[in-house]
Formats: C-alpha cells, sequence, structure tokens
C-alpha cells in the first residue's frame, strides 16, 4: 500500500506527472480492452476489408480524442487561443508546446493499440484475405472456378470452420502467410515510434533549449494562473454566500425582536474575516465585470511594486521618492576582570 501511495502522490505531484499517469492508464486499458474484443471477422468479399481496417484505425482515433478530453490543458489551450488580445499578448510558441505536448501524450494509448493488432494478425488476415497470392502459395490450376468465386472462398480463409478451399490453399498457410505479414509491420511500427520518441527527446535540447524552456515555464504559468484564479473565485463565492446567509439571518433576527419576540443576539465571530475576503466586490454586477475584464483584458505580465497611500493621495505624486534611512549600527563592548 506504502508503493501505491508513494505513486499517486507523485501522479499529483504536477499537471505533466498526471497526464502522464492518465496516459499510462489508458495505454494498459488499450491492451485490456483488446484482450477482451470479440473478433469475428465476416468472411465476405469487400467486407472483409472495412471490418479489419476499421478495428485497425477507429478505436486509435477514438482513444486519441479521449486522450485530449481527459486533459485538463485542452480548456485552457481553447480559452488561451480564443481570448482577445487585451493588455497581454498571446505567445504562438506557448500554443505550440501545449498542443504538442497533449498530442505526444495522447498518441501513447492509440500507439499501443496498433501495435497489440498489428502484432496479433487478426485485422491484418481478415482485412487482406482475398490478396493472397494463390499462384505462390496454393493450386492456381484449381478447375472451373471463376474469379468471384475464388474471392468468396479465399474471404472465408479467417473463419477457419466455414472455410471450404483446401484443394485451392491450405487455411494454416494462408494465415501464416498474412500473420507474419502482420507480425513484421508491428514490429517495424514499433521501432519506428520508439525512434521517433528518442530522436524527439534526444534531439530537441540540442538546437532550441531556450526556446523550449521559455514555453515550457509559460505554460507552467499558464495553467498554475488559471488554477489560482478558480481558487480565489471560490474563495470568494464562499464568503460572499456567508456574508449574504449571516445578513439573512440578522434581518430575521432584527424583524422577530420588532415582533416582541426577544431572542439572543451573538456577533458572529468570522464576520469581519469572510467580509475582508470579499476585497471590496460585494455587489452581483461588479463580479460580472471583473469576470469579463479578466478574460478581455488580463493583465501584463510585468509585477511592480504598489504605490503606497498618504494622507493628502498617492505617494509618489509630486514628492521625490523617500529612501528608508540606514539602519543604526550597534557595538557592544565587553569587559572582563583578569
Amino acid at each position: 500500500m506504502d508503493k501505491f501511495r508513494m505513486i499517486f502522490q507523485f501522479f499529483q505531484s504536477n499537471q505533466e506527472s498526471f497526464m502522464n499517469g492518465i496516459c499510462g492508464i489508458m495505454a494498459l486499458a488499450s491492451t485490456q480492452m483488446y484482450s477482451a474484443f470479440d473478433f469475428n471477422c465476416p468472411c465476405l468479399p469487400h467486407y472483409n476489408l472495412v471490418y479489419g481496417l476499421g478495428i485497425l484505425l477507429v478505436p486509435p482515433f477514438i482513444l486519441f480524442l479521449l486522450g485530449f478530453v481527459l486533459n485538463n490543458n485542452i480548456s485552457m489551450l481553447a480559452e488561451e487561443w480564443r481570448r482577445p488580445q487585451g493588455q497581454r499578448g498571446k505567445d504562438p510558441a506557448v500554443l505550440r508546446y501545449m498542443f504538442c505536448s497533449m498530442a505526444q501524450r495522447a498518441m501513447i494509448a492509440p500507439a499501443v493499440w496498433v501495435s497489440v493488432t498489428l502484432l496479433d494478425g487478426k485485422c491484418i488476415t481478415c482485412a487482406f484475405c482475398t490478396s493472397v497470392p494463390v499462384e505462390t502459395l496454393g493450386n492456381a490450376s484449381h478447375p472451373r472456378l471463376s474469379q468471384g468465386e475464388v474471392q468468396r472462398v479465399l474471404a472465408r480463409i479467417p473463419c477457419k470452420e466455414i472455410y471450404n478451399g483446401q484443394q485451392l490453399i491450405a487455411n494454416e498457410v494462408a494465415v501464416r502467410y498474412l500473420r507474419c505479414i502482420s507480425q513484421a509491420l508491428g514490429w517495424c511500427f514499433v521501432l519506428l515510434m520508439t525512434t521517433l520518441a528518442f530522436l524527439v527527446r534526444s534531439l530537441r535540447p540540442c538546437f532550441s533549449q531556450a526556446a523550449f524552456l521559455k514555453s515550457r515555464y509559460w505554460s507552467h504559468y499558464i495553467d498554475i494562473e488559471r488554477k489560482l484564479f478558480d481558487e480565489t473565485c471560490a474563495e470568494h463565492a464562499r464568503s460572499f454566500a456567508k456574508v449574504c446567509i449571516q445578513q439573512f439571518f440578522e434581518s430575521m433576527s432584527t424583524d422577530l425582536v420588532a415582533s416582541h419576540c426577544h431572542l439572543p443576539r451573538k456577533a458572529p465571530a468570522d464576520a469581519g474575516e469572510a467580509a475582508e475576503k470579499l476585497l471590496g466586490i460585494t455587489d452581483r454586477g461588479a463580479m460580472n465585470m471583473a469576470l469579463k475584464s479578466w478574460h478581455r483584458c488580463k493583465p501584463p505580465l510585468h509585477l511592480h511594486p504598489p504605490a503606497l497611500p498618504t494622507g493628502n493621495g498617492w505617494a509618489g505624486e509630486g514628492q521625490p521618492p523617500t529612501h528608508p534611512s540606514a539602519p543604526r549600527r550597534e557595538t557592544a563592548a565587553y569587559y572582563s576582570w583578569v
């Protein structure tokens, strides 16, 4: 249990670790789905190709879209791409980094599905059974069979129980031939994906490491800023609801006192704290305006010290800046009797 707890804490440490864990779970789920899938080839000409290629390509596309859906950054990317310019410019490099990062993680589960499907060989056997070279592997001089009849016989190769063309080509020979081709394609696909991943991981820092670090930093910043904004909005909503409820009950107690029902009144201890968390936004229209302003013109990414208010206005208006006095140095003398 301690190991599972440590793994779970690692997945929750940051957004990338969490998404890597989700992609790993999806990859394992894709293999389990394929193992539990009941593959039934129709064993009919022109239908075998559609069914085999459909099983090979359609589930990876669904898993790819599901990888985007489960990624929390897809909404953040769409929001950052579609928001107005405002006071903060949009960096295309950051948007490209976010999209590529999500696409790389979303491709893991489809790649696993395609690899497992090709190594198993059922889809290729079903899709291309009518393309078996009968002249090389079988008896091409089988009499009284037209081209259409030969296609119908070959289409039944995946269905061993109804196959009736042993005189034309042996079922085991055709299945073994197609399965060998499928496994070769599967291993080539695995090698290609591994090589591409290696090149992306190893060669990317050699060319644009500085740009990559900047894009990664600002991508993390956008994610953290969105989380903090959601937490601030939730805290403001909680404080707003608390103050509204407290005012409601205070008005009810006032009405009861006016109706000669003497009730003990006790000032809430956290009323002042909840009012402070409202930050002066105590109206629905003002809150809606603040949310629209955040979407339309986010503040620029430039930190500056806030101006300090004085008795007649703001500090720094028409007055030279005052520097704080240097701290007074104190010395201590120690005397000892010898």
